[in-house]
């Protein structure tokens, strides 16, 4: 028989609470990690800043900006997720997804937040391909659609 399969005390990539036999107030831990599980499951944050906004929302999140300040303060590049009355703040890992509702574009993490930005609008040269030309701007409104690019 092999050995027991042993837990840390957080799961590796988001660090949500594990439990443990006999453990007392299992359900602080079985909350936060449904608290978390709920903010991250096809996350959706409100717009990037530096600061908690003055009345927040039950159940929004918000992409933490550098130099944060207040209830922030430290928590550069995280996620800042409302719940319970309280701010819970979420590492980023490779492969995080978010969308921006601000901005309608999916931003993702690889070590960095990385939101590609929308190209100019073709114009100018000497010689003007009007399917060309028709061709690129349809190709950045379908990514705009997507959510790859902006908005705007």
């Amino acid at each position: 028989m092999s050995d027991p399969f042993l837990f840390d005390t957080a799961s590796p990539r988001f660090g949500l609470p594990l439990l443990f036999a006999g453990q007392s107030q299992k359900e602080v831990f079985v909350n936060e990690a449904h608290s978390l599980a709920d903010a991250l499951l096809h996350c959706a944050i409100e717009g990037e800043a530096t600061e908690p906004p003055a009345t927040p929302v039950e159940g929004t999140s918000w992409l933490v900006g550098s130099s944060a300040t207040g209830d922030w303060q430290g928590n550069d590049g995280m996620i800042a997720c409302r719940q319970a009355g309280n701010w819970l703040f979420v590492p980023p890992s490779d492969g995080m997804r978010v969308l921006n509702r601000s901005t309608g574009q999916e931003m993702r993490y690889f070590g960095g937040w990385q939101a590609p930005e929308t190209p100019a609008d073709p114009a100018g040269g000497t010689t003007i391909d009007s399917e060309a030309r028709t061709a690129i701007l349809e190709l950045i409104a379908a990514l705009r659609e997507s959510g790859v690019f902006t908005q705007s």
